[in-house]
């Protein structure tokens, strides 16, 4: 495989309906894939005595995503120690949808959220699928959506979560910023600003694709100016209102982000975290566990860089991880963070698609089957948080 050049755009296949044509087969996979796990989720669920309908729509961030669509921002907990948590820290661009959906429907805002996030799962496999396929064919594209769908926690997939719907628009302004599609990937990335706030990584890899262009070319399009200033605008607006609500000014996002727990420190609290599990036994083995798990990812970022990933995504994913890892609370989260970061699955997806089809299919349905059993447990136990 031909390492790839790291800024120029390329050519889209030239029509919107081959698109999806193209990708279906990675599409039933995605579909298989979930069904798998919410099939089993279904079971385990039934023999736990909880409702798996529950376990996907009211728990954890899903319920403060309904109350979002339901009461509006300013609704928030005191906990004992005297924290506040508002659900200021929640973006708004999924209980928007929750109520769109609701109201045009007998849906239920939870059940809105679950709707959302399936068909947000399904745009999103399709976007990752376009950008393997763009830069590695389509045998790679299959394979990196398949590999999105069996990840560990792929089973957050499909809960009322923001993690498919951002991850969909990260992945189709990614597309579009490799194909030179400036307008569109400015107006995504502005949507994917609305709905998390690592939708910074989207931001910055679209300036950073332009500003390359720029000096290579030493003139600005239109359409790229257009873009590079829509980019920001979603994340914008949202901080800067939640700033003026609150009284805190450009901050007021940081200080209720900051209440949660929530901060930026480098890494140090993560690992003083994994450095409290070697005191004792067996909690080494899950800090032995995290420390692979973070050379893996690692490792991979590596690979993405040494195998001439577009610089698009490697500053998209480079920040995504960042953030990830980097991040001083909710430890547990992390696997979930970084879900996003999708170009991590590509060196992966290459490697499968040169394996025949027979042996790539059996790896990744034994993966799929371990994905499905790890993801009915978690979300009967712990669950992320």
């Amino acid at each position: 495989m031909t390492e790839v050049d790291l800024q120029e755009p390329r050519r889209a296949p030239a029509r919107a309906a081959g698109a999806l044509r193209r990708a279906a087969p990675a599409l039933l996979a995605y579909a298989g894939v979930r069904a798998l796990g919410l099939l089993l989720l279904a079971v385990w669920s039934a023999a736990e005595g909880k409702s798996p309908h529950t376990l996907l729509t009211a728990r954890w961030d899903s319920l403060w995503y309904t109350r979002v669509a339901d009461f509006g921002y300013g609704w928030e907990v005191r906990l004992p120690d005297g924290t506040v948590h508002s659900n200021l820290a929640f973006f708004p661009l999924l209980p928007w949808l929750e109520r769109l959906v609701s109201a045009v429907s007998p849906l239920s805002y939870a059940d809105a959220g679950l709707v959302v996030s399936w068909l947000a799962s399904l745009c999103a496999a399709w976007g990752i699928f376009l950008v393997a396929e763009l830069l590695y064919g389509r045998r790679a594209g299959v394979c990196a959506v398949v590999l999105w769908a069996v990840l560990p926690v792929g089973i957050v997939q499909s809960m009322a979560y923001s993690e498919s719907l951002f991850t969909a628009l990260a992945a189709w302004s990614l597309y579009a910023v490799l194909t030179g599609r400036w307008v569109s990937a400015g107006l995504l990335a502005s949507l994917a600003g609305l709905t998390r706030p690592v939708g910074a990584a989207v931001v910055a890899a679209l300036w950073a694709t332009a500003a390359v262009q720029v000096v290579r070319e030493k003139r600005i399009s239109w359409r790229m100016a257009v873009g590079v200033l829509l980019a920001p605008l979603g994340a914008a607006a949202y901080v800067l209102w939640v700033g003026h609500r609150t009284g805190g000014g450009l901050f007021g996002y940081l200080d209720i982000q900051g209440q949660w727990g929530n901060g930026f420190d480098g890494g140090l609290a993560f690992a003083r975290f994994v450095g409290d599990k070697f005191t004792s036994f067996p909690s080494v083995l899950a800090g032995l566990g995290l420390i692979v798990g973070v050379a893996l990812v690692i490792w991979l970022y590596v690979l993405c860089v040494r195998r001439g990933q577009p610089l698009a995504l490697l500053v998209y994913c480079g920040i995504v991880v960042a953030l990830a890892l980097c991040a001083s609370g909710y430890f547990g989260s992390k696997p979930r963070l970084l879900l996003p970061a999708f170009p991590l699955l590509l060196p992966v997806a290459v490697a499968l698609a040169r394996l025949r089809t027979g042996r790539s299919a059996a790896v990744l349905g034994g993966v799929a089957v371990a994905s499905a059993v790890y993801g009915a447990f978690w979300l009967n136990g712990s669950g992320p948080p």
